[in-house]
């Protein structure tokens, strides 16, 4: 740990820790992990972000995500578009767009001249074992009922497994109880994000995110992906959307099934530093 050189950053709010090991030894274990993104006393951040060389000369990085709590995340969306900017910055990638390899395959980032970072998410794959979440042969993946309680949900992976639920008023949605009580839920062996969506029309949406292992963020990548890929698969959007969330606005557009997603917005450099 002492004179790991990170940086802070964030995308619309959702924040990180980011760090390499191209030139610096880096072992991190789940409790380190945890004591670093505790706000009050360490550096605090929602997820941790590692990049590190590949023997595939076809990649450029290998990106690995960390939650707050220690445990591995699939895939981050906000902080893919922050590992970029960060590979780039330090001079450890020239190319763009990068190909980054991550758990289950390969992400594609484009730096573009207006500072926004466009980020190729792969295809929405709404096939329950892919989160994994446990279906009976009845259920409609695109409106499942997780509890008799709770609205239709539509389940989606991203890289990671997502839950989302349409509301009246994202504003009034009981995010924090709901979050958890879905996230609890056994047919998620590995847990899931709970998505709240409130469609404004068929371009735009809003959307708040309980995170696995995080809890709410200001923004969640592969969430406001999973919401703007399930309220297309449902015919109530249109292929290219404005995702409102609590941070700031992303831009989703996906040409429908056997097409990759793409998103698109900001990474902001906070402030860089080294272990003491």
């Amino acid at each position: 740990m002492r004179g790991l050189r990170f940086a802070k950053m964030h995308g619309l709010g959702n924040d990180f820790l980011v760090t390499d090991s191209f030139h610096q030894p880096v072992s991190l274990s789940p409790e380190t992990i945890a004591a670093l993104a505790e706000r009050h006393t360490g550096v605090g951040f929602d997820q941790l972000l590692l990049l590190e060389p590949d023997p595939d000369p076809a990649v450029h990085a290998r990106y690995r995500i960390f939650n707050a709590d220690g445990s591995p995340a699939g895939q981050c969306g906000n902080g893919a578009r922050c590992a970029g900017v960060y590979l780039q910055r330090r001079g450890l990638v020239t190319a763009n767009p990068m190909v980054l390899a991550v758990d289950g395959g390969r992400i594609e980032i484009a730096l573009q001249a207006d500072g926004q970072v466009a980020v190729n998410m792969g295809e929405p794959d709404f096939r329950p074992e892919s989160l994994p979440a446990s279906c009976s042969g009845e259920e409609d993946p695109l409106h499942c009922r997780l509890l008799p309680t709770l609205p239709p949900a539509g389940l989606v992976s991203m890289g990671n497994p997502h839950a989302v639920m349409q509301v009246e008023a994202v504003e009034r949605a009981p995010v924090a109880d709901w979050g958890p009580e879905v996230q609890a839920l056994p047919r998620f062996p590995e847990g899931v994000n709970v998505g709240f969506m409130e469609i404004l029309a068929r371009d735009r949406l809003r959307l708040r995110v309980y995170e696995r292992g995080a809890g709410e963020t200001r923004a969640c990548g592969t969430g406001a992906c999973a919401a703007a890929a399930v309220g297309m698969a449902r015919g109530l959007l249109e292929p290219q959307v404005t995702v409102h969330l609590p941070g700031g606005d992303l831009q989703i557009e996906w040409a429908g099934p056997g097409r990759d997603l793409w998103m698109r917005g900001p990474a902001v450099w906070v402030y860089e530093g080294a272990m003491a």
